[in-house]
């Protein structure tokens, strides 16, 4: 990757959320091109371990991304470790979880959902990445250079689909909520602001909206996501590593205030 635009040699990325199914492949990608790579995310040893089977140079570092103390103690860890932070890569987010599955579909109802799932999600997916920008973005912006990838969905610019969450016997298994695409959509329109307001210092802020992702899910829902996307498929963790990288480095250098939707499709019908 040295001496092209795709090279990260010398740069320092740090990704939140690096446990997840695409952050792991986020970090991976960014050490392939050169990055010193800084995983982050609420279990420390795990991120550790990821750490430690990356390419090239990276530190794991345990953090909560609602907590500016913590975001505080990250961006020292990583300046201590590597002398700048050059790409952050907002990837936290928490999705929907209900622990009785024979209860998802009565609970997900918009009429039933908790509100309090409702704020925790507003802190994970949007707070958290406010924070994050703001204490590790600046940074970059007192350097004069700098890329923020703001990961957010499909969801952040469509409404569900509720269809897909049918099963072969035509019972509504679930409901995706109001929570996912009410704070997709409020990244997208983020990085649109923080795009603007630092510009002129040099940092670079997009947004890179994937689709889903398959990860074992039902066969059944696996083909409804499948039908309803033009290339025919959900996506593998591995699809995204291509989108990142082009957004941290200089083969970007001219992309601010975009969304880079890589959905298969999704989107186009």
């Amino acid at each position: 990757m040295q001496n092209t635009p795709f090279s990260l040699e010398g740069r320092t990325a740090v990704v939140t959320g690096a446990n997840g199914l695409i952050g792991k492949e986020h970090c991976r990608a960014l050490a392939e091109a050169g990055a010193n790579v800084v995983a982050t995310d609420l279990n420390s040893e795990a991120v550790k371990t990821l750490a430690a089977s990356l390419p090239g140079k990276a530190i794991g570092v345990g953090a909560n991304v609602t907590q500016q103390d913590s975001l505080e103690q990250l961006r020292d860890a990583a300046l201590e470790a590597f002398g700048s932070i050059d790409v952050l890569v907002n990837n936290a987010a928490v999705n929907d979880m209900f622990e009785n599955p024979a209860m998802a579909a009565e609970q997900s109802k918009f009429e039933n959902y908790p509100v309090e799932m409702f704020r925790t999600s507003l802190e994970v997916n949007v707070t958290g990445m406010f924070l994050c920008s703001q204490v590790l973005g600046t940074v970059m912006a007192n350097k004069g250079k700098g890329s923020i990838i703001n990961v957010a969905s499909t969801y952040g610019m469509v409404g569900p689909d509720q269809s897909l969450y049918v099963n072969n016997e035509g019972k509504q298994t679930f409901y995706k909520s109001a929570a996912y695409p009410a704070t997709k959509g409020a990244v997208i329109n983020f990085t649109r602001f923080l795009a603007a307001y630092w510009g002129e210092k040099g940092v670079r802020v997009n947004t890179l909206s994937p689709g889903g992702v398959e990860n074992g899910q039902d066969d059944w829902f696996i083909a409804n996501y499948s039908k309803r996307t033009p290339l025919g498929r959900m996506a593998a963790p591995t699809d995204y590593k291509g989108a990142v990288v082009f957004l941290a480095s200089d083969a970007s250098a001219y992309m601010s205030g975009a969304n880079l939707v890589v959905d298969g499709g999704w989107t186009a019908w």
